[in-house]
């Protein structure tokens, strides 16, 4: 095992994380953002405004790209653990 090889798992671990959690994020970031101007058009300060449609969205999120997502990360702990024995040897 050589120091490019651990290098490389790291880099492609953090990009996996990256590409599974961005639809979640992105699309919390939307609907957090389309709630901030709607309470800054109306001047509804109600703080509990701002976490109930995020909830709902990120439940949504789960379920529309769970598939996807699951299918990602179980090719790559797939490809991890096919390598794990020219590692080892």
């Amino acid at each position: 095992m050589t120091e490019g090889y651990i290098i490389e798992l790291g880099r492609e671990a953090l990009w996996i994380v990256l590409l599974v959690s961005a639809p979640i994020l992105g699309l919390s970031l939307l609907v957090g953002l389309a709630v901030s101007i709607f309470q800054a058009t109306t001047q509804i300060q109600e703080q509990t405004l701002a976490f109930v449609p995020k909830i709902i969205a990120v439940l949504v999120a789960v379920v529309v790209f769970g598939p996807w997502m699951l299918k990602v990360m179980s090719d790559y702990t797939t490809r991890l653990l096919g390598s794990l024995y020219t590692v080892v040897r």
